[in-house]
């Protein structure tokens, strides 16, 4: 536990100080979560406030009892069934894009763009009630949502990023709106139906809830489905068994997002002078825990910085969090990696990366969000 003046956080790196807080909410609270990193500048302050942008999180950084009756109503929206039944539609997507990218004559492709860029979105669009042909423009404001919340842009910089960010929030308003009138077989639909049927819910936390689920249900997902193609080909032999074993397969997802999971750090806030790892954290204090450092703790996972789908323990993770804010679609996200790892593995067994095992990737610049810019990948004709 160190305290970092560049951030004014303190960071915690351990496996257990870090599950003790995630599971102590009285203390640590999670109402810093979802708060800007870097402060917003007037002007991006003022275009959110004449564009009406209230959203607030949907769960991540809401506290009991809000949080519980509020998780408790979008749980039942969460089921194996409605998953069920999206997992023939998410096969069918797969196959298409990874056929798409077998079609080109210079057997070069990119994990990142041709197939995991996709996948979440149409997933999380469809199970939201959305038209799926609007990917690029969901992509754009969760850019936008990671940018603003995670990154450190200038006054200048956020201007664009606040415009799509009330862009964002209008869509979501229109979204529960129109379930009003014609409520689907989505997610949307049915929480407005709960909410018609006498659930504590209101407009403003549905909307709020899609605010998030538009962004974590697909952002988080992309990155892991990237970083399984870039961690497996960077470990061929790794993968090689995922051929031979499909079986392995759920596994190595679990063994990805503790090697490497798409959140390496996520941020809690002290409400009372409170002790971490023997350091003294006061009443206010903010702190960044690393998750990415945690899951390689060689106190809980035996040669943690060693990448092992065999790992016996690899889903003790901390990667979806721990305690009562763990992550709500970490079935959905695990389902879809799974998918694309089968799909490939069937239909692409040579895929490799471009550059051989230890390829050089390189990640976007964020204090939360470990994403690789781009996975290249060739295979055998």
């Amino acid at each position: 536990v160190m305290f970092d003046e560049r951030i004014g956080y303190w960071v915690v790196s351990r496996y257990d100080d870090i599950k003790s807080v995630f599971d102590d909410w009285e203390t640590f609270s999670s109402e810093n979560a979802q708060a800007p990193v870097r402060e917003r500048g007037p002007q991006a302050t003022q275009i959110m406030k004449d564009g009406g942008f209230t959203a607030y999180s949907g769960l991540s950084a809401r506290i009991p009892p809000e949080h519980t009756r509020i998780r408790a109503i979008a749980q039942k929206a969460f089921t194996p069934r409605r998953y069920k039944a999206l997992e023939p539609d998410i096969r069918a997507n797969v196959v298409k894009r990874l056929n798409d990218m077998l079609a080109r004559t210079d057997r070069s492709g990119d994990m990142l763009s041709d197939l995991a860029y996709d996948i979440p979105t149409i997933t999380i669009l469809t199970l939201i009630g959305v038209d799926t042909g609007q990917i690029d423009t969901y992509k754009k404001w969760s850019d936008s949502r990671a940018a603003m919340t995670w990154g450190d842009l200038s006054d200048e910089e956020q201007i664009p990023h606040a415009h799509n960010l009330v862009d964002y929030w209008q869509e979501c308003q229109r979204l529960v709106a129109q379930a009003h009138e014609n409520p689907g077989n989505d997610l949307t639909g049915d929480l407005v139906r709960a909410q018609q049927d006498g659930a504590e819910i209101t407009d403003h936390e549905i909307a709020s809830l899609l605010y998030s689920l538009l962004f974590a249900g697909h952002e988080t997902t992309t990155t892991l489905i990237a970083n399984c193609f870039r961690v497996l080909l960077d470990h061929r032999d790794q993968w090689q068994q995922l051929i031979d074993e499909p079986k392995k397969i759920s596994a190595a997802v679990d063994e990805v997002l503790r090697y490497s999971g798409s959140i390496v750090g996520w941020r809690r806030k002290a409400t009372r002078d409170a002790e971490v790892g023997g350091q003294q954290i006061a009443e206010g204090d903010g702190l960044l825990l690393l998750m990415g450092s945690a899951n390689r703790d060689d106190t809980r996972f035996d040669n943690g910085g060693d990448f092992d789908i065999s790992r016996p323990n690899a889903r003790e993770h901390l990667s979806f969090g721990y305690g009562i804010h763990y992550c709500l679609g970490n079935m959905l996200a695990k389902l879809q990696a799974k998918i694309c790892l089968e799909e490939a593995a069937r239909l692409i067994p040579s895929l490799r990366l471009a550059g051989g095992p230890g390829t050089d990737i390189d990640f976007r610049e964020n204090l939360s969000f470990r994403v690789p810019t781009s996975v290249p990948v060739t295979w055998d004709a």
